[in-house]
């Protein structure tokens, strides 16, 4: 970019007090800014995912303790990310963007000095919250920085780092876990946050402040009702379908839901615009993101664990293992466009859905002697591809026909059921795992776990063949 044609622009939205100085930024610094956070949230998405076997043995949890630190985080983010949004309007883009870098910088120091799990976990909460501050934020600082071309490339960069985060965070897990600690983890975000502290009120340009109100009660009432769910399924895993704690949590979760229903029926500012959920192609779309995400995000928990537990890899080799996943999800995601143009969104989401579901079947009949090569590589290409055709379309089919002023609120519930989706997802199949693993037998348990995230996927097949319309 050159600083002749590149510039950023200054578009009305912006601020005059303390906006000016940001305009005199080459954009590329401005860009920098913007998605060094976004791949510091990206890689705290499954950069702890590999540490997960030594936070065990470091602060000795259970499989069930376990999964709360990876559910802690998407909860809190996608629970709070459509709140996170609008305290951007209200607030300003750039005070909740710093906002969100600070809390998120704090929860990651206080992560790595962890000394128990309550501890741990409470850290892992407030990244999560941090993360639903800061990212909906920083898209659209982009959106406001940039106009025409320079958007556009801006975007791809953004969308790039999105996805790169994610899964340079399995080999960055391994790295810093093998050459330190699983500290090390949380500690490496603090000196990225503290630098993007430094640059962005120099770098970034605030925007206007928009009247609006906080929908607090829908907010809280889904994320603690998500959360009694997640508790209630987990802890069926360890005590009992009929134990009375269990019992008790489904009871709330289910209060809780209910009244987050109500409560978005009547406000006006919703935070979770229920008509968003009555369009049948759309709504066929975020159940089958929901689906979708649940059977991967609880795939990942147990492959990080068949691969250190039962094949004896170290966090590096662990993480690296997980590249041809990751390289095939890149290369597919490219192609899924132009097959898009040609196909229409549905026969890329069912075939997305068939591949997924054949990885995770596959997976079902894993046996303690089976190598690599032989029981992970092929599963591995095929629920990358099968990410990478179904992701594309199903966000295609969410934003299709909405008003530009809607686009955001779509998008964001499509985070919220992703991550959501996730919690859920991970939550069930750590159920399964205790029930089916009480013999001692943990390789038996996760094929049973497999199995779980195999009948999420072909949901989401049946969701795609039987409702999914949506025209070319």
């Amino acid at each position: 970019m050159t600083a002749s044609n590149e510039r950023t622009a200054a578009p009305p939205e912006f601020a005059a007090p303390g906006g000016t100085a940001a305009h005199h930024h080459r954009p590329g610094t401005v860009l920098a800014v913007i998605v060094g956070c976004q791949l510091m949230i990206g890689l705290d998405t499954s950069v702890v995912t590999i540490a997960l076997p030594e936070v065990r043995q470091g602060l000795g949890l259970s499989t069930g303790s376990l999964a709360w630190i990876q559910n802690a985080y998407m909860l809190a983010f996608g629970g709070l990310l459509l709140l996170g949004g609008r305290a951007g309007d209200v607030f300003g883009r750039r005070r909740a963007f710093i906002a969100g870098v600070a809390l998120f910088t704090a929860a990651s120091l206080l992560g790595g000095l962890a000394e128990t799990g309550w501890w741990l976990l409470a850290a892992r909460a407030g990244q999560g919250v941090a993360a639903a501050v800061a990212a909906p934020s920083a898209m659209a600082l982009i959106a406001q920085h940039f106009e025409g071309p320079a958007r556009v490339r801006a975007l791809s960069v953004f969308s790039a780092v999105t996805g790169a985060g994610a899964a340079a965070g399995m080999v960055a897990g391994g790295a810093l876990t093998e050459a330190g600690s699983w500290r090390w983890v949380f500690f490496v975000n603090v000196p990225v946050g503290a630098v993007l502290l430094l640059a962005a009120p120099r770098v970034l340009a605030e925007t206007r402040r928009r009247p609006g109100r906080f929908d607090l009660g829908g907010a809280v009432t889904s994320t603690l009702g998500m959360t009694a769910l997640v508790h209630a399924l987990i802890r069926a895993g360890s005590d009992g379908w009929g134990d009375g704690r269990v019992l008790a949590a489904f009871g709330a979760a289910a209060v809780l839901l209910a009244g987050f229903v109500a409560i978005e029926t009547r406000v006006r500012q919703p935070v979770m615009p229920l008509w968003l959920l009555t369009g049948r192609d759309r709504a066929a779309s975020y159940l089958g993101q929901f689906l979708l995400t649940a059977a991967m995000f609880g795939a990942f928990f147990f492959l990080t664990q068949y691969l250190q537990q039962v094949l004896h890899y170290g966090p590096l080799r662990a993480g690296a293992a997980f590249l041809p996943m990751v390289g095939m999800q890149f290369a597919v995601v490219r192609l899924a466009p132009r097959l898009m143009a040609r196909m229409g969104a549905r026969p890329l989401v069912v075939a997305g859905a068939v591949l997924l579901t054949a990885g995770l079947l596959w997976l079902s009949r894993l046996s303690p002697g089976d190598g690599y090569a032989a029981g992970l590589l092929v599963p591995f290409l095929l629920m990358g591809a099968g990410g990478g055709l179904s992701v594309m379309p199903l966000n295609a089919t969410i934003l299709a026909g909405v008003e530009p002023a809607q686009a955001g609120a779509a998008s964001g519930v499509a985070q919220t059921m992703l991550w959501t989706g996730g919690s859920l997802g991970s939550a069930v199949m750590v159920t399964v795992h205790g029930s089916a693993a009480s013999g001692g037998d943990i390789v038996h348990g996760m094929d049973a776990a497999f199995a779980t995230g195999a009948v999420f996927a072909a949901a989401a097949l049946a969701v795609a063949v039987l409702v999914l319309r949506v025209p070319r």
